[in-house]
Protein backbone atom coordinates (compact mmCIF):
# COMPACT_ATOMS: atom_id res chain seq x y z
CA UNK A 1 0.00 0.00 0.00
CA UNK A 2 1.42 3.24 -1.30
CA UNK A 3 1.75 6.18 1.68
CA UNK A 4 1.18 9.77 1.14
CA UNK A 5 4.98 10.32 0.37
CA UNK A 6 5.03 7.56 -2.37
CA UNK A 7 1.97 8.84 -3.55
CA UNK A 8 3.14 12.63 -3.97
CA UNK A 9 6.58 11.25 -5.69
CA UNK A 10 4.01 9.22 -8.05
CA UNK A 11 1.86 12.48 -9.33
CA UNK A 12 4.88 14.48 -9.34
CA UNK A 13 6.48 12.09 -11.87
CA UNK A 14 3.59 11.57 -13.71
CA UNK A 15 2.71 15.42 -13.95
CA UNK A 16 6.88 15.60 -15.39
CA UNK A 17 6.24 12.91 -18.20
CA UNK A 18 2.60 14.35 -19.11
CA UNK A 19 4.84 17.95 -19.19
CA UNK A 20 7.73 16.60 -20.84
CA UNK A 21 5.50 14.58 -23.39
CA UNK A 22 3.18 17.82 -24.62
CA UNK A 23 6.36 19.56 -25.15
CA UNK A 24 7.84 17.23 -27.38
CA UNK A 25 4.58 16.52 -28.86
CA UNK A 26 3.95 20.46 -29.43
CA UNK A 27 5.17 20.06 -33.30
CA UNK A 28 3.90 17.39 -34.20
CA UNK A 29 1.81 18.17 -37.43
CA UNK A 30 4.70 19.82 -38.46
CA UNK A 31 6.16 18.16 -41.88
CA UNK A 32 9.26 17.43 -40.78
CA UNK A 33 7.83 15.79 -37.61
CA UNK A 34 5.29 13.60 -39.81
CA UNK A 35 8.18 12.44 -41.99
CA UNK A 36 9.79 10.56 -39.00
CA UNK A 37 6.54 8.85 -38.73
CA UNK A 38 7.15 6.04 -40.56
CA UNK A 39 10.37 4.88 -38.36
CA UNK A 40 6.79 4.13 -36.00
CA UNK A 41 5.64 1.73 -39.25
CA UNK A 42 9.02 0.08 -39.17
CA UNK A 43 8.40 -1.60 -35.81
CA UNK A 44 4.59 -2.38 -36.73
CA UNK A 45 3.99 -6.27 -35.50
CA UNK A 46 3.32 -7.12 -39.77
CA UNK A 47 7.08 -5.28 -40.63
CA UNK A 48 8.96 -6.84 -37.76
CA UNK A 49 6.97 -10.39 -38.22
CA UNK A 50 7.84 -10.13 -41.58
CA UNK A 51 11.46 -9.61 -40.70
CA UNK A 52 12.11 -12.06 -38.54
CA UNK A 53 10.52 -14.55 -41.28
CA UNK A 54 12.22 -13.55 -43.82
CA UNK A 55 15.73 -13.88 -41.68
CA UNK A 56 15.14 -17.16 -41.01
CA UNK A 57 14.25 -18.33 -44.62
CA UNK A 58 17.68 -16.71 -45.65
CA UNK A 59 19.37 -18.62 -43.36
CA UNK A 60 17.95 -21.99 -44.32
CA UNK A 61 18.57 -21.40 -48.32
CA UNK A 62 21.73 -19.56 -47.24
CA UNK A 63 22.86 -22.66 -44.70
CA UNK A 64 23.55 -20.40 -41.82
CA UNK A 65 23.08 -21.52 -38.51
CA UNK A 66 23.74 -17.97 -37.32
CA UNK A 67 20.32 -16.61 -39.46
CA UNK A 68 18.42 -19.56 -38.90
CA UNK A 69 18.83 -19.23 -35.09
CA UNK A 70 18.70 -15.29 -35.10
CA UNK A 71 15.59 -15.13 -36.95
CA UNK A 72 13.57 -18.22 -35.05
CA UNK A 73 14.65 -16.44 -31.79
CA UNK A 74 13.64 -13.15 -33.31
CA UNK A 75 9.73 -14.61 -33.64
CA UNK A 76 9.23 -16.08 -30.69
CA UNK A 77 10.34 -13.08 -28.64
CA UNK A 78 8.44 -10.56 -31.00
CA UNK A 79 5.65 -12.65 -30.18
CA UNK A 80 6.28 -13.22 -26.49
CA UNK A 81 6.59 -9.40 -26.12
CA UNK A 82 3.38 -8.76 -28.58
CA UNK A 83 1.51 -11.00 -26.36
CA UNK A 84 2.44 -9.25 -22.88
CA UNK A 85 1.91 -5.85 -23.72
CA UNK A 86 -1.55 -6.76 -25.02
CA UNK A 87 -2.29 -8.26 -22.08
CA UNK A 88 -1.52 -4.84 -20.50
CA UNK A 89 -3.21 -2.60 -22.92
CA UNK A 90 -6.25 -4.26 -22.35
CA UNK A 91 -5.84 -3.97 -18.77
CA UNK A 92 -5.27 0.16 -18.50
CA UNK A 93 -6.36 2.59 -20.67
CA UNK A 94 -4.45 5.96 -21.38
CA UNK A 95 -5.11 8.61 -24.03
CA UNK A 96 -2.46 8.94 -26.28
CA UNK A 97 -0.85 12.42 -26.10
CA UNK A 98 -1.95 13.97 -29.43
CA UNK A 99 -5.19 13.22 -29.04
CA UNK A 100 -5.50 14.51 -24.98
CA UNK A 101 -3.56 17.79 -27.15
CA UNK A 102 -6.25 17.77 -29.42
CA UNK A 103 -9.37 17.38 -27.13
CA UNK A 104 -7.68 18.88 -23.79
CA UNK A 105 -8.83 15.22 -22.13
CA UNK A 106 -7.04 12.66 -21.27
CA UNK A 107 -7.04 9.09 -19.34
CA UNK A 108 -5.00 7.13 -17.40
CA UNK A 109 -6.82 4.15 -15.40
CA UNK A 110 -7.81 0.73 -15.52
CA UNK A 111 -10.10 -0.60 -18.36
CA UNK A 112 -10.20 -2.32 -21.46
CA UNK A 113 -11.07 0.17 -24.60
CA UNK A 114 -10.71 -1.07 -27.97
CA UNK A 115 -10.51 3.00 -29.13
CA UNK A 116 -6.54 3.01 -30.34
CA UNK A 117 -6.80 6.66 -29.23
CA UNK A 118 -7.09 5.25 -25.72
CA UNK A 119 -4.29 2.50 -25.94
CA UNK A 120 -1.25 4.29 -25.53
CA UNK A 121 0.57 2.53 -22.41
CA UNK A 122 2.62 1.14 -22.78
CA UNK A 123 4.35 1.51 -26.47
CA UNK A 124 4.28 -2.01 -28.26
CA UNK A 125 5.94 -0.81 -31.20
CA UNK A 126 9.00 -0.14 -28.48
CA UNK A 127 8.50 -3.57 -27.02
CA UNK A 128 8.14 -5.30 -30.09
CA UNK A 129 11.31 -3.33 -31.25
CA UNK A 130 13.53 -4.49 -28.34
CA UNK A 131 12.61 -7.87 -28.57
CA UNK A 132 13.89 -8.37 -31.93
CA UNK A 133 16.60 -6.14 -31.65
CA UNK A 134 18.01 -7.93 -28.27
CA UNK A 135 16.93 -11.21 -29.69
CA UNK A 136 19.20 -10.50 -33.18
CA UNK A 137 22.28 -9.37 -31.61
CA UNK A 138 22.60 -12.68 -29.41
CA UNK A 139 22.92 -14.76 -32.83
CA UNK A 140 23.96 -12.65 -35.34
CA UNK A 141 27.17 -10.76 -35.81
CA UNK A 142 27.11 -7.73 -36.65
CA UNK A 143 23.73 -6.68 -35.62
CA UNK A 144 23.61 -5.66 -31.96
CA UNK A 145 24.81 -1.89 -33.18
CA UNK A 146 22.18 -1.24 -36.23
CA UNK A 147 19.54 -3.18 -34.38
CA UNK A 148 19.94 -0.49 -31.29
CA UNK A 149 19.61 2.34 -33.10
CA UNK A 150 17.11 1.49 -35.04
CA UNK A 151 15.33 0.77 -31.78
CA UNK A 152 16.03 3.95 -30.76
CA UNK A 153 15.01 6.23 -33.23
CA UNK A 154 11.52 4.05 -33.16
CA UNK A 155 11.47 4.84 -29.88
CA UNK A 156 12.29 9.06 -30.24
CA UNK A 157 9.63 9.03 -33.16
CA UNK A 158 6.59 8.13 -30.59
CA UNK A 159 6.48 11.08 -28.34
CA UNK A 160 7.01 13.67 -31.02
CA UNK A 161 4.22 12.43 -33.41
CA UNK A 162 2.08 12.51 -30.60
CA UNK A 163 1.74 8.80 -30.08
CA UNK A 164 3.27 7.61 -26.94
CA UNK A 165 4.06 9.21 -23.14
CA UNK A 166 7.83 8.73 -22.56
CA UNK A 167 6.66 6.57 -19.89
CA UNK A 168 5.13 3.73 -22.17
CA UNK A 169 8.24 4.08 -23.91
CA UNK A 170 10.30 2.63 -21.29
CA UNK A 171 7.64 0.48 -20.07
CA UNK A 172 7.43 -1.03 -23.60
CA UNK A 173 11.39 -1.46 -23.19
CA UNK A 174 10.74 -3.33 -19.93
CA UNK A 175 8.52 -5.08 -21.66
CA UNK A 176 9.92 -6.22 -24.29
CA UNK A 177 13.12 -6.65 -22.78
CA UNK A 178 11.99 -9.36 -20.44
CA UNK A 179 10.26 -11.15 -22.98
CA UNK A 180 13.11 -11.70 -24.96
CA UNK A 181 15.21 -12.98 -22.11
CA UNK A 182 12.17 -15.62 -21.06
CA UNK A 183 12.35 -16.51 -24.26
CA UNK A 184 16.09 -16.61 -25.04
CA UNK A 185 16.61 -18.74 -21.51
CA UNK A 186 13.97 -20.80 -22.96
CA UNK A 187 15.55 -20.88 -26.68
CA UNK A 188 19.40 -21.75 -25.43
CA UNK A 189 18.07 -25.03 -24.04
CA UNK A 190 15.87 -26.33 -27.04
CA UNK A 191 18.12 -24.76 -29.82
CA UNK A 192 21.36 -26.94 -29.07
CA UNK A 193 19.18 -30.36 -29.02
CA UNK A 194 16.98 -29.17 -32.28
CA UNK A 195 20.29 -28.58 -33.93
CA UNK A 196 21.67 -31.89 -32.97
CA UNK A 197 19.00 -34.18 -33.44
CA UNK A 198 19.38 -32.29 -37.50
CA UNK A 199 22.72 -33.04 -37.33
CA UNK A 200 22.83 -36.45 -36.21
CA UNK A 201 20.03 -37.02 -39.34
CA UNK A 202 22.23 -34.96 -41.74
CA UNK A 203 24.85 -37.37 -41.35
CA UNK A 204 22.86 -40.71 -41.08
CA UNK A 205 21.73 -39.44 -44.26
CA UNK A 206 25.31 -38.87 -46.40
CA UNK A 207 26.21 -42.70 -44.64
CA UNK A 208 23.17 -44.17 -46.25
CA UNK A 209 23.58 -47.01 -48.65
CA UNK A 210 20.44 -46.41 -50.46
CA UNK A 211 21.78 -42.97 -51.38
CA UNK A 212 22.98 -42.65 -54.75
CA UNK A 213 25.23 -39.15 -55.49
CA UNK A 214 23.93 -37.38 -58.64
CA UNK A 215 25.93 -38.68 -61.86
CA UNK A 216 27.34 -41.57 -59.67
CA UNK A 217 26.03 -45.01 -60.64
CA UNK A 218 24.99 -47.41 -58.02
CA UNK A 219 22.47 -50.07 -56.61
CA UNK A 220 19.82 -49.01 -55.41
CA UNK A 221 17.45 -51.78 -53.52
CA UNK A 222 13.40 -51.97 -55.24
CA UNK A 223 10.76 -50.18 -53.95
Amino acid sequence: MMTGKSKSAAAKIAEADRKATYKLAEHRDAPVVKATGFLAEVADQPQLIATSIGTLVIGLVARRPDLIRGGARMLASHLAATAAKSVIKHSVDRTRPGHALDTGKARFETGDSDDHKQTSFPSGHTAGAVAVARAASRDIDGAAMPSALATVAVAAAQPVNGKHYLSDLVVGAAVGWIAEAAVSALFDRVAPVVEHVTENRERSADHDPATVPNGVEGTVPPA
